[in-house]
C-alpha cells in the first residue's frame, strides 16, 4: 500500500483553446486569461504537495512555475509522460476542419494513436506509484492526456463522453491498493462547480 496522491491540473487557456484548434504537441503559449486562470487556481491549492511535475510544453511548464511558486515548491520537474497527445498534421486545425477531413483522430497522419496514449497513461500511473510512493504529486498536463489517465483509472466512466475538461481544472487520484478517483472537477479550480 503506497498511500500516494496524484493531482492532475490542466494548463491555463491558450488562443487555440478559444478557437477550438487541435494543439497537441504544438508549443502554444498561454494567453493572459490563461495566466490569470492558473494564478487564481494556485491560490485555491493547499500547500501539502511534495512535488510539482509538468509536461515539457511551455503552456504546462509556465502553469507549473506559477503554481509551484504559490505553494512553496522551489523546483518543478519535467516529465515527458505528461506530454499532450500528438495530432500530427492536424495540429492547428479547428475541430470542424479536422472532422471534415478525417473520420477519427487516429486517422490523422502523424497523430499518436489512441492505444499509444492509453499505454502512456498506464506508464505514467506506474511511474508515479513507483517513484513517488507515499507522496502528494501535482502534475500539470493537458486535456487529452488527463482524459486518458482518468479513463484508465475509472474503466472508461470518467470523464463522460463529450465532457470538456476546462483549463485550470484539477482532478485528484489516490493510490492505496490501486488507483482510485478521489475527485474530478471539470471546471477551473476555484470556481463554484465541483463534481
Amino acid at each position: 500500500m503506497t498511500n500516494s496522491t496524484l493531482g492532475l491540473l490542466r494548463h491555463g487557456q491558450t488562443d487555440w483553446n478559444i478557437d477550438l484548434r487541435l494543439q497537441g504537441t504544438a508549443d502554444i503559449a498561454m494567453n493572459q486569461v490563461g495566466i490569470a486562470q492558473i494564478e487564481h487556481a494556485a491560490k485555491h491549492l493547499d500547500h501539502g504537495w511534495d512535488v510539482v511535475l509538468c509536461s515539457p510544453l511551455g503552456r504546462a511548464r509556465q502553469s507549473a512555475e506559477i503554481v509551484a511558486k504559490q505553494i512553496g515548491i522551489d523546483q518543478i520537474q519535467i516529465e515527458p509522460l505528461l506530454l499532450e497527445r500528438a495530432f500530427g498534421i492536424g495540429e492547428g486545425l479547428t475541430y470542424a476542419e479536422w472532422g471534415e477531413k478525417f473520420a477519427k483522430l487516429d486517422d490523422i497522419p502523424g497523430a499518436e494513436s489512441k492505444s499509444s496514449v492509453e499505454q502512456r497513461a498506464r506508464e505514467l500511473l506506474g511511474h508515479i506509484k513507483k517513484t513517488y510512493a507515499g507522496s502528494k504529486v501535482l502534475a500539470v498536463s493537458h486535456g487529452a492526456l488527463i482524459r486518458f489517465v482518468l479513463s484508465e483509472v475509472t474503466a472508461g466512466q470518467i470523464p463522460p463522453a463529450g465532457e470538456r475538461l476546462q483549463n485550470a481544472s484539477l482532478h485528484i487520484l489516490h493510490h492505496r491498493e490501486d488507483w482510485q478517483l478521489e475527485a474530478w472537477r471539470p471546471e477551473p479550480l476555484g470556481s463554484n462547480s465541483i463534481q
